[in-house]
């Protein structure tokens, strides 16, 4: 990737002012290079991303237990000759498939949840509290991105999330507080013209769908020319 930037004559590299990153450290480097004069920002959305992960893996983590425990009920219904009927909840879901059918609305602020979202939500947090709280961290997280307008409040409110996450005990956000704490400066640029990378990333998954069209490329010049025609 570095070759390729340094295609690009010097004094116009020396333009660029400011460029959105994700926390790779290969990418760093390749800005420092390439960019001597160019500010990182750290794209909010990969910082948000990480911590949606860290809930997921929660609730996957509980998925398992769920269905090795159920299989030693099923295995021990079938030792005793009767038939297991799994608890059925009052949206029709069994806990298995709760904690299956949770996924997108864990990624969701409650305002977009839908009527049976929300249903399916208190039915979750219910019996899975830390779940909850997880949920809740990830949701303050974002809400320091959409609310804050300074940067010196965000530092703060970033201080503040990182203690719940201390007090929370939840591994998964722990590792994603170390990640924040490690790279803050750069996340908190972030605050000063609200810039990300969105508009790339939406362009590259456009590319990676018109690829896999055609199960990959081999004259990789006609494919930049219909890409051209298509998008430019």
């Amino acid at each position: 990737m570095i070759a390729v930037l340094e295609r690009i004559p010097l004094r116009l590299r020396n333009k660029v002012r400011e460029v959105t990153m994700d926390m790779a450290l290969n990418m760093a480097k390749a800005i420092r290079r390439c960019f001597r004069n160019a500010r990182r920002v750290i794209d909010r959305f990969h910082v948000q991303k990480l911590a949606y992960d860290a809930v997921q893996e929660l609730r996957i983590r509980y998925r398992w237990e769920v269905l090795d425990e159920e299989s030693k009920k099923i295995a021990g219904a079938r030792k005793n000759g009767v038939s297991y009927d799994p608890e059925v909840l009052s949206n029709g879901d069994t806990l298995k498939q709760l904690l299956a059918r949770s996924r997108h609305l864990l990624f969701k602020h409650p305002s977009r949840w839908t009527e049976s979202q929300k249903h399916r939500a208190e039915l979750l947090f219910q019996r899975f509290p830390l779940l909850k709280k997880a949920y809740d961290l990830g949701i303050a997280l974002g809400d320091i991105f959409n609310k804050c307008r300074d940067k010196k409040v965000a530092f703060t409110k970033l201080g503040l999330w990182h203690n719940q996450v201390e007090a929370s005990g939840i591994a998964p956000f722990e590792s994603v507080a170390r990640s924040i704490a490690a790279h803050h400066p750069y996340i908190l640029h972030y605050f000063d013209n609200k810039s990300t990378n969105a508009s790339a990333e939406s362009f590259n998954a456009k590319l990676k769908a018109f690829r896999s069209v055609f199960r990959g490329v081999r004259d990789t010049q006609f494919f930049l020319y219909r890409v051209m025609k298509l998008y430019a």
